[in-house]
């Protein structure tokens, strides 16, 4: 029940235990303020994630975290013990969506850090290892053990990989009782569900020729083309929401040239998994539709168009029910304290770390781990 959790939250708010981890939130503002300009000016762009991985594994054995390791993907994993009475695994992911060679350096104005992967999600990391100091001032004791998690594979082209292992393969899996993600400055918004994705890579081939000399051959960028507009015609639901784009494109070989191969991404997306499905199956029929009319329609005397589709992403979608007692300590949590930032994913993004605006976001963190884990 609501009232339940908000009983929970306020015993937790009400101890001083609770009053001594937010004075040290507090006190040390100005070293999880540096902690974030450290880590942010350490690049981790997909699959690159490695160095600021390494960075955040000394940082984390420096708190006196226990069972500290990178695991065979590259997250970061590190326990803070308990009562051993289950394990929630508190995460925040280490690569950003900025390719290599982009310029990190923050920048600060008045209270605003300014740098590509400030506040997604680098900040976030920041704050976990805020959250340990706090509480191992504080001699906070928790039933359940807390696993940190610094994972990889998040962004982009990573496909979850890093989650992935955790639950499937990794040392945990099969261990954890509740997962919290720390995912941006936006600590009053509160994420239950996952969208799932279906990702190809569609490379189109033909026999090529001279633009001029060649005129009436197949052309596999027409067959990318129709493929394109077709994906364009589909009607999606709106409820349960259901998306898909044509992404990144490239190929052919010079401007007076039929290609002989070019290549689109494609990104599909519903928070329902029976309608990515049905939408997986629908891009699948009009890949190979627009490939047979390209054949039917010009000639295949020096060679068809072809199609070879790789699947280069795969997330399930999930949901957990608002009504469960995590998102319910979560709420809570959050209104009970009543953090900002902005212009993510893009080289402007931002976060404000005014102290107290600041310190109200890390401490509703901080209250749904703690009344998650089990303030003892």
């Amino acid at each position: 029940m609501p009232e339940q959790a908000e009983s929970a939250v306020r015993r937790i708010m009400a101890s001083d235990t609770y009053a001594r981890a937010v004075a040290v939130l507090r006190a040390e503002h100005d070293r999880t303020v540096a902690d974030i300009v450290r880590l942010t000016e350490i690049p981790a762009a997909p699959f690159y994630e490695a160095e600021r991985a390494g960075a955040f594994l000394s940082m984390a054995q420096a708190h006196g975290l226990g069972d500290v390791a990178l695991d065979e993907v590259g997250n970061v994993t590190a326990m803070r013990r308990g009562r051993g009475e289950g394990l929630i695994c508190v995460a925040a992911h280490l690569d950003t969506v900025f390719p290599p060679g982009t310029d990190v350096t923050v920048r600060r104005e008045g209270t605003r850090l300014l740098a590509p992967g400030v506040g997604d999600d680098t900040r976030s990391l920041a704050v976990l290892l805020a959250w340990v100091r706090a509480m191992d001032a504080a001699e906070v004791r928790t039933h359940a053990d807390i696993l940190l998690v610094a994972d990889v594979g998040e962004e982009g082209p990573g496909d979850l990989r890093g989650m992935r292992h955790l639950f499937q393969r990794g040392e945990y899996a099969g261990r954890i009782n509740a997962f919290i993600t720390v995912d941006s400055p936006e600590m009053g918004r509160i994420t239950t569900g996952g969208v799932g994705s279906k990702r190809y890579r569609a490379r189109f081939r033909g026999p090529g020729g001279h633009s001029y000399g060649a005129f009436g051959l197949v052309n596999p960028m027409y067959a990318m083309a129709d493929a394109v507009a077709r994906l364009s015609r589909i009607e999606v639901p709106s409820t349960p929401r259901t998306t898909y784009s044509a992404s990144v494109t490239g190929g052919g070989t010079s401007i007076n040239s039929i290609p002989d191969h070019v290549w689109t991404e494609f990104d599909l997306r519903s928070e329902s998994a029976d309608e990515l499905a049905r939408l997986e199956a629908q891009f699948l029929a009009l890949i190979e539709a627009a490939v047979a009319t390209e054949n039917a329609v010009r000639s295949t005397a020096s060679g068809p168009v072809t199609v070879e589709l790789e699947k280069i992403g795969d997330r399930p979608a999930g949901r957990t029910d608002e009504g469960a007692e995590l998102p319910r300590l979560a709420h809570a949590a959050i209104a009970a304290h009543g953090g900002s930032g902005g212009r993510g994913h893009s080289l402007q993004e931002w976060i404000d770390v005014e102290p107290e605006a600041s310190l109200r976001g890390m401490a509703a963190g901080l209250t749904t781990v703690l009344a998650a884990a089990g303030l003892s």
